[in-house]
């Protein structure tokens, strides 16, 4: 079993762990196959960054508050009986990210947004739409035949159907852009541009009275100098107080600041089970977890 001093956070003696799976990969997507092999063995074993220690981690419903599930496509997952039926006994909570741009040159293995919000769909049919957040991350500018291109026109029909599905929670950064992701979208010719802080605060305005008309709050990730705009929260992507809501029995799930993220995160601590070395085939020009994909 996993020594509480070598998990990645800080839980107290005997508290249930949160399960992240994950923010190192897309693991719904590329890696569900794997998943329903660890839940069947009740125990996963990682490598942790940064040291490349092993670290074994209990699944045992005993031992697991909650397990959330981040992604860009749920359709392997969803379409997986079997680990439907092992996933349903644990507190869950899904995160789908959804851009408007899946297919694209920049999200090129993802898939189209309406097929993304279809799966949002039959996940909110399946386990509460109040256990789904939609993370419209990141917003994305590009130059486009010398044109300024960006996902924002694609966030009021996404708002439209994700108010129709019933969930009320929208996640948002704008794009952080590593060195090696400028090179990967030179690569495939995509200039990306990072506006002024300015033009991000009047797109933001714009976002907020969207929302807001179909009853969707906004929360915006590790990003706090957009808390200034009325109607953006603070995110906790992985909420300890939300998941404890959420969970059948209103058992504490551990809280305060998870001090292996970054420090504006707003997120509780979990243990995240994916690995870097678990490539997300995605081909998401922007995402610094992946590999150069032509």
């Amino acid at each position: 079993m996993m020594s509480m001093k070598t998990s990645s956070s800080t839980f107290s003696e005997g508290s249930k762990l949160v399960i992240s799976a994950s923010r190192r990969t897309d693991i719904p997507r590329w890696y569900s196959d794997w998943l329903l092999e660890q839940l069947d063995c009740g125990e996963v074993t990682y490598t942790r960054p940064g040291d490349g220690s092993k670290v074994s981690v209990p699944l045992h419903l005993d031992k697991v508050h909650s397990i959330v599930l981040w992604s860009k496509d749920f359709s392997r997952l969803l379409s997986n009986s079997e680990l439907v039926t092992r996933l349903e006994v644990y507190n869950l909570y899904f995160l789908l990210t959804i851009t408007g741009l899946g297919g694209s040159i920049i999200e090129p293995r993802a898939p189209h947004p309406f097929q993304a919000l279809q799966q949002m769909g039959h996940l909110a049919d399946m386990f509460g739409a109040e256990r789904i957040n939609w993370r419209f991350d990141p917003i994305i500018y590009w130059h486009d035949d010398g044109k300024g291109c960006n996902n924002l026109a694609l966030f009021p029909a996404l708002a439209e159907k994700v108010a129709q599905i019933g969930v009320k929670r929208c996640t948002f950064s704008f794009a952080a852009w590593y060195k090696k992701c400028q090179r990967r979208a030179e690569k495939s010719g995509i200039e990306f541009i990072d506006p002024n802080d300015e033009q991000k605060l009047e797109s933001l305005y714009s976002l907020v009275e969207i929302a807001s008309s179909y009853g969707i709050s906004l929360f915006s990730c590790a990003q706090d100098q957009w808390l200034k705009v009325p109607g953006v929260k603070r995110s906790s992507c992985i909420d300890g107080a939300f998941l404890t809501e959420l969970h059948p029995q209103h058992v504490p799930a551990p809280g305060g600041k998870d001090k292996s993220q970054r420090k504006q995160c707003g997120c509780t601590p979990s243990v995240d089970i994916g690995s870097y070395a678990q490539t997300c085939w995605s081909g998401c020009r922007y995402c610094y977890a992946n590999p150069s994909l032509a």
